[in-house]
């Protein structure tokens, strides 16, 4: 029997290798633009920066070193000149692929990080596997503005799978919508009727303003935003605003809110602070062609017609009167089921006079009472 020579004993001991096997190697030295391993073949492996990541920016020194162990796929066993040529990004990318069939098939959560805005939307990568998840799947509304999530975790599922042409597809906005279903489905459980709750401003209008309640928004009408009159509701409240607003109805799915608390009420002790004949100070609030309303405190407006304002014929208010200016007039009229009040500054004039005129009765009368009783002490 023939002896074996060293080199023939050396070769059983190395592993035979072919292009495509998933074989364990040892980096043995990291450069800047490659890494060698120890793979237990005759030859080390070379793993280039391209074969390792599609991440440009990656140093290879930063993230690999000397003495870490490796699962490298080979694919040219001679690259010419003695070298066997590996990759680990394809690798990643075959087990990234099954990764993103199988959460296909289960329609599993997927959480990755955006690392690329796109025109039409973006781009994920899930082991080395890109994602696209289109602009009109990022979100349940539109959104202009891709860029606020460039380097953002997000979460989405694959709504489409082919690997022979490489298209994965994710969307974002069902999970969006099921989570907001699901929110509001809980809010209407817990909610009812007359309950004051805390939410976020989400949108003010002409109209009103829209409260996020967490899971349903509401709507807070520009007549339930005070007990006094608002302007307009941007004057009031701004997007972000946080508040405590009551639920005034629920009629299906819509929410009516208010502000307008009944332990605020400014109608509440109106009948002693506003009953007639009580002289009352306000502000000129806003005018008409038939008289001027006049805010007595935030939700309390009278009335002062044109007929009442001066002893003198006005043909306008607007002609002696300004909006923002304070008078004072005399309660005429209170009618608290209609919550309506009448003012007269005419009244108070007359009521002033007629006290003139008492006043010099009563002069009069005493200047004779004592010139009597002077005549009477000098008798």
């Amino acid at each position: 029997m023939s002896e074996l020579t060293f080199e023939q004993m050396l070769e059983d001991t190395i592993k035979t290798i072919h292009s495509g096997d998933v074989v364990e190697g040892t980096v043995i030295d990291v450069k800047t633009d490659e890494i060698v391993l120890n793979i237990g073949y005759k030859s080390d492996g070379i793993l280039t920066k391209n074969e390792y990541t599609n991440d440009s920016s990656v140093d290879l020194t930063a993230v690999v070193k000397p003495g870490d162990v490796m699962e490298v796929k080979i694919l040219k066993v001679n690259d010419g000149e003695g070298q066997v040529v590996l990759t680990y990004k394809r690798l990643a990318a075959d087990r990234g692929n099954k990764r993103i069939e199988e959460a296909y098939n289960n329609r599993e959560v997927l959480k990755a990080s955006v690392v690329q805005v796109l025109e039409g939307g973006l781009s994920v990568v899930v082991e080395e596997v890109r994602v696209f998840i289109p602009a009109s799947l990022v979100s349940d509304t539109y959104e202009k503005d891709l860029n606020k999530y460039m380097g953002q975790e997000i979460e989405f599922v694959i709504s489409e799978y082919n690997p022979k042409r490489r298209r994965y597809i994710g969307d974002r906005r069902q999970l969006i919508t099921a989570r907001k279903a699901e929110m509001q489905r809980e809010l209407f459980e817990r909610i009812q009727e007359g309950d004051v709750v805390e939410g976020v401003v989400k949108n003010v209008t002409d109209f009103g303003a829209f409260v996020d309640l967490g899971g349903a928004d509401g709507l807070l009408h520009i007549s339930e935003m005070s007990w006094g009159h608002v302007e307009h509701p941007r004057k009031v409240f701004r997007i972000g605003d946080t508040l405590r607003v009551l639920i005034k109805e629920i009629n299906g799915s819509k929410i009516a809110l208010s502000l307008k608390f009944e332990d605020e009420n400014p109608w509440r002790d109106a009948a002693d602070k506003y009953a007639i004949g009580n002289i009352v100070t306000g502000r000129v609030a806003r005018m008409t062609d038939f008289g001027a309303f006049i805010e007595l405190e935030p939700g309390v407006d009278a009335l002062l017609h044109v007929s009442q304002i001066s002893k003198e014929h006005v043909e306008k208010p607007a002609d002696v009167l300004n909006v923002g200016e304070e008078i004072t007039a005399k309660i005429v009229d209170f009618n608290e089921a209609d919550r309506k009040i009448s003012l007269s500054i005419k009244a108070m004039a007359a009521s002033s006079s007629m006290r003139d005129e008492t006043d010099e009765d009563v002069t009069v009368d005493i200047d004779a009472v004592i010139t009597a009783q002077t005549e009477d002490e000098a008798q």
